[in-house]
């Protein structure tokens, strides 16, 4: 049985994201699209490749009016403009025009990269998602932010640009191995943090069922993060305002992930990001001490991190102060007022960040 969401954009419908547990429905969203005309481009990596290149393809067989595919390999450090050159090249020699088709098959690097060069090909043609991870069906997935990492500094090249069709297909979620599913959720996480105390709570409450992957709590719970995005992205889609408030975690980081080349997880880095960002707010006495520490604590069931041992707190200042969110020289960093409503503060001082990090760094002993 599928589910859909519709995205508006300047109060006018902009695409759908639908929610469902198999691929069945896939042909019939397709052909809302006029694809029987059309060219279409699967990208995906060399992870995704195995899982499902073979049966979006078949899909495709019958549908359109070619099919192909481009797979680069899986990981962060290939987030890059050679990889969109890569495809460029690709298209080029398809002869894909104005009117054809890119589809993104995969996680959030998947997404991020077809996205931008969807963006940029032949100054835009459009281009669908079919997330296949936690992390992009119940975040990056949506919105319309595209783009790649420049020097190891994240989404610094990108442009704003809405897919025609969002399609999430939840029953994905049982191939991700634990590390990969459980990065995904500090973006859940996130969410109810910033804009839904009572979500917030429910995720508490099926801590065992989500951990053990429940096909029925997984849909509920990806559709109810893409209703607290919806909202947020709708009321401000090129982030001038609000949308900000999805960046919750983020400041630090991505710091974090810079600094460790990558070799945490995006979801790790938010998890202690987002704890520092809770400490900051306890010391600002917007939280109450057990509300920071539940915040904290609960990351733990998750597999998520609460503290890292291999980081340089300076390095890190230094790093948030290189994020893509400075503005005007200062910081836009978001803190929570409380569990379920976050806000900007652009007054956040050094001394503030590095006792955050302080906070979850943790010194071994004979350091």
């Amino acid at each position: 049985m599928n589910s859909r969401l519709t995205i508006l954009y300047e109060k006018k419908p902009c695409y759908d994201i639908v929610f469902s547990t198999d691929f069945q429905s896939l042909v019939e969203e397709l052909k809302k699209l006029d694809i029987e005309n059309r060219k279409v481009c699967i990208i995906t990596d060399s992870h995704v490749l195995p899982l499902y290149g073979d049966e979006v393809m078949d899909i495709l067989g019958g549908i359109c009016r070619k099919n192909v595919l481009f797979s680069f390999v899986a990981g962060e450090e290939n987030k890059t403009l050679q990889t969109v050159k890569d495809i460029y090249t690709f298209l080029i020699s398809e002869k894909f025009d104005r009117r054809d088709l890119i589809i993104a098959l995969g996680g959030g690097v998947v997404g991020d990269i077809a996205g931008f060069t969807a963006a940029t090909y032949l100054r835009g043609i459009d281009f669908i998602q079919i997330p296949t991870t936690l992390l992009a069906q119940a975040d990056s997935g949506i919105g319309g932010k595209t783009g790649v990492d420049f020097d190891g500094y994240k989404n610094m090249v990108g442009a704003f640009y809405m897919p025609k069709l969002v399609y999430m297909n939840v029953s994905t979620l049982k191939t991700l191995d634990d590390r990969q599913f459980f990065s995904g959720f500090a973006e859940v996480m996130k969410h109810g943090l910033i804009k839904d105390g009572v979500y917030y709570e429910w995720l508490l409450d099926k801590m065992y069922e989500i951990c053990d992957r429940d096909p029925d709590i997984l849909l509920e719970m990806v559709e109810r993060s893409c209703k607290i995005k919806k909202l947020v992205v709708e009321k401000d889609p090129t982030e001038k305002g609000d949308r900000a408030l999805l960046n919750f975690g983020h400041t630090i980081g991505h710091a974090i992930e810079k600094a460790s080349n990558f070799s945490l997880s995006h979801g790790e880095c938010v998890a202690l990001g987002a704890i520092a960002a809770a400490f900051i707010s306890w010391k600002h006495e917007w939280l109450s001490m057990e509300e920071y520490y539940e915040i904290r604590d609960m990351f733990v069931p998750f597999n998520l991190p609460i503290s890292i041992s291999d980081i340089d707190p300076e390095e890190i200042l230094k790093l948030t102060k290189s994020d893509k969110k400075m503005e005007g020289g200062t910081i836009k960093f978001i803190l929570l007022k409380k569990v379920g409503k976050a806000l900007i503060d652009r007054n956040v001082t050094d001394e503030d960040i590095l006792n955050a990090i302080s906070e979850i760094h943790y010194v071994e002993d004979g350091e």
